[in-house]
């Protein structure tokens, strides 16, 4: 199918969708979400899965754009105001999620695969997907803190999160790969420099390539008199950012960030982020309609238990983790209310680890990749309106459009 004529429908119909569920108080990018899984293989068909496939650079890009801004809405005085709360909270809800989806899917485990053994089958899987359910996706975050302006303590936090979700799931996922693979494989001993050392030097990689990306991006802007120019110089910027860390095999999202926040805060340019803001939302809606296109009918059918699972799993485990983060660091009842109704969202991060262990753990990896790719389709649909509502109870919404 034509490339470009995707593209063209992705955007369009997808606009109408956002439109549609819009005018019913829904977030736009369930309406987005929602119009990718009816075009989707899966049901309409009208986008072929190999069409699907060739456009997976959009999403690189997208997340690109998305860190970007991200990091450029996290100031440096705001985060040193709230750093005792983000302190407590990040571990303990990327944790409790950890620990939660572990203990359920463990212990449940021969009933979903039955015939298999607890150390070589039922453990490795769910500490492998415990661990990758750390992450958070800051795509649905980013959109929906945009569509409704929100600004704030709270919504300060919640993008911290965010952004530092990614980082935790990166190590918990080596940790618990350096932990299963001897136990799977009735092997030896388990290497400390595989567990910790390699995603450590890889996080260190992905924030380096961001400061200097954020250094070369501050001398270049100089150069832009325009603000069309400096649409061009910032966005090509974030793209060779994008483009250096996946041809490294690390975190776009990282560095992208990093570029963001160091621009920020070292920069008083508020336009090398609004010439940005001007094209998120032709952005947010090839990302999510995208995202929806992804859909597998199939996979619901095979991997539908295992997946609700993980996914109350996961929400209980950072509920509870937030709670308790927020508590022992006195943060504002906002935050502990509502903060794990916002972290909710999960994807490319996620999907990204999972792939890499379906890989790497034959034995399971089939019905694991199925189980995860079940639960963030669940996810991405439910997660929008949840963010939306804990945004507004939180009541840093500027406006209550469409």
């Amino acid at each position: 199918m034509n490339l470009i004529l995707v593209v063209g429908i992705i955007i369009v119909i997808g606009f109408l969708g956002g439109l549609a569920l819009g005018k019913l108080k829904f977030p736009m990018i369930t309406g987005y979400i929602i119009i990718g899984v009816l075009l989707s293989p899966s049901l309409l068909n009208i986008i072929p899965r190999e069409t699907v496939g060739e456009l997976d650079i959009i999403t690189n890009v997208a997340l690109g754009i998305i860190a970007y801004l991200i990091g450029g809405s996290l100031h440096w005085a705001d985060l040193q105001r709230l750093a005792k709360s983000i302190t407590w909270i990040v571990p303990f809800e990327s944790l409790g999620a950890w620990f939660l989806v572990t203990l359920v899917l463990a212990s449940l485990g021969s009933l979903i695969i039955p015939g298999e053994t607890f150390w070589q089958t039922y453990f490795p899987m769910a500490f492998i997907i415990g661990a990758v359910s750390c992450a958070t996706a800051p795509a649905a975050t980013m959109a929906i803190v945009s569509e409704y302006r929100a600004k704030g303590p709270f919504t300060t936090t919640l993008l911290a999160v965010v952004g530092l979700d990614d980082a935790i799931a990166v190590i918990a996922f080596a940790i618990a790969s350096g932990i299963s693979q001897p136990l799977v494989n009735n092997a030896g001993s388990i290497s400390l420099f595989q567990m910790l050392g390699i995603p450590f030097v890889h996080i260190g990689e992905s924030i380096s390539i961001g400061i200097v990306f954020a250094i070369v991006l501050m001398y270049m802007a100089r150069l832009a008199r325009t603000r069309e120019l400096l649409l061009v110089v910032v966005f090509g910027m974030i793209m060779l950012c994008t483009g250096v860390s996946t041809y490294l095999g690390l975190s776009l999202i990282l560095a992208n960030m990093v570029a963001g926040f160091i621009i920020v805060n070292k920069v008083k340019r508020r336009e090398m982020f609004l010439v940005i803001e001007e094209i998120e939302n032709v952005v947010y809606v090839m990302f999510f309609v995208l995202a929806g296109l992804h859909f597998d009918l199939s996979v619901m059918k095979f991997a539908g238990i295992l997946a609700l699972l993980i996914v109350l799993a996961r929400c209980l485990g950072k509920y509870m983790g937030v709670r308790a983060g927020a508590k022992i660091s006195h943060a504002p009842d906002n935050v502990k209310k509502y903060l794990a109704f916002a972290l909710l969202p999960k994807a490319g991060v996620t999907v990204g680890l999972v792939l890499l262990a379906s890989i790497r753990f034959p034995t399971f990896g089939v019905v694991m990749l199925n189980a995860v790719l079940a639960s963030t389709i669940i996810n991405e649909l439910i997660a929008p309106p949840l963010t939306k509502y804990a945004i507004f109870k939180a009541g840093e919404a500027e406006v209550d459009h469409l």
